[in-house]
C-alpha cells in the first residue's frame, strides 16, 4: 500500500518538475526581474518566486494536509518533521540562470516523518531528471544509477564549493587546501543540487560546502544513499532538514570515510 501512495506522489511531483522547467525554459526569452536577498551574490527573480508559487498551489490543492518548506519563504513554517513535508528549491543556481542560463536545478524532496521517500533534481537547460524513490533506487532520465563504488582519494574529483577560501569559523584554516593537493581535481558548477546530482551519478566522486540549507540537499541527500553513498555534515554528524547554513560533506563510499577521518575532522 505505501509503495502504492510514493508511486502516486512520485509520478504527481515529477508532472511538476516537467512543467516547471518548461516554464523555466520558456522565461530565457524574457527580461528578468532580478533582486537580491542578503547580499549582491545572493540573488531572486521572479521565476524563483513564480516556480515555488506553481509548487505550492498544485500542491496544496492535491496534498492539502502535506506541508511546504520552500527557499523563498512562500510555504509553511516548519518546526518539525511530522508528517509529509515537501522541500522546495524552485532554482538552486541563481546566478547561473541570470547570467548563464546552464548549471541551474529545481529541487524538491518529500520526506515522511522525517524519513527521505522521494528526491527529484531537474537539470532544466539540459532537461536531465535525476531522481530518486526511497528502496527503488536512483535514476537519470529513467535509466537506473549504478550503485557508487570505492575509489582511491589520488583518483577522486571532489566538486567544491568556494566559500570555504573566506569561512574561517567552521573549517580550521588549511584543511581544505591539503585535502585539495592530494585530489586528482576540483570542479566548482555553482548548484549544490547539480553536484549532488552528479555525485549520485558517478559524474563527480563527492562535493564539499560549507553553508547549505535543507532545501539545498533534501533531495540531494536521497539519490546518494539510494546508489550507497554517504552524506553528512563535515564532522560526520547526520544531516537536519529544520537547520539552515549547514556545513555538508558527500562522496562514494570509502571515499567519505577517508576524508572525513583524514582531513576534515582534524
Amino acid at each position: 500500500m505505501q509503495e502504492r501512495i510514493f508511486d502516486h506522489l512520485f509520478k504527481f511531483a515529477r508532472e511538476l518538475m516537467i512543467d516547471a522547467g518548461e516554464q523555466i525554459r520558456t522565461s530565457f526569452q524574457k527580461e528578468l526581474t532580478i533582486d537580491f536577498k542578503e547580499n549582491r551574490s545572493d540573488l531572486v527573480t521572479d521565476m524563483d518566486k513564480q516556480i515555488e508559487r506553481f509548487f505550492i498551489e498544485n500542491i496544496q490543492k492535491s496534498y492539502p494536509d502535506h506541508r511546504i518548506l520552500g527557499e523563498e519563504g512562500f510555504g509553511d513554517i516548519i518546526t518539525s518533521l511530522d508528517g509529509t513535508i515537501w522541500i522546495i528549491d524552485p532554482i538552486d543556481g541563481t546566478m547561473n540562470f541570470v547570467h548563464m542560463q546552464r548549471h541551474f536545478a529545481i529541487s524538491v524532496a518529500i520526506y515522511h516523518n522525517g524519513v527521505g521517500i522521494i528526491g527529484l533534481i531537474y537539470d532544466v537547460a539540459q532537461k536531465d531528471l535525476y531522481y530518486a524513490i526511497k528502496g527503488q533506487g536512483a535514476f537519470m532520465n529513467d535509466r537506473k544509477l549504478p550503485a557508487l563504488m570505492p575509489i582511491d582519494i589520488g583518483d577522486a574529483v571532489i566538486g567544491v564549493n568556494s566559500a570555504w577560501v573566506f569561512e574561517k569559523k567552521r573549517i580550521k584554516e588549511g584543511i581544505i587546501p591539503n585535502l585539495i593537493n592530494n585530489l586528482r581535481g576540483t570542479r566548482s558548477f555553482g548548484s549544490a543540487a547539480i553536484e549532488l546530482a552528479y555525485t549520485a551519478s558517478g559524474k563527480i566522486d563527492g562535493y564539499i560546502s560549507l553553508r547549505l540549507s535543507p532545501w539545498d540537499y533534501a533531495a540531494g541527500k536521497i539519490l546518494i544513499e539510494e546508489v550507497g553513498g554517504k552524506i553528512s555534515s563535515i564532522n560526520g554528524e547526520p544531516l537536519t532538514m529544520l537547520t539552515k547554513q549547514s556545513p555538508v560533506f558527500a562522496a562514494k563510499p570509502g571515499l567519505h570515510e577517508s576524508i572525513l577521518n583524514n582531513y576534515l575532522k582534524k
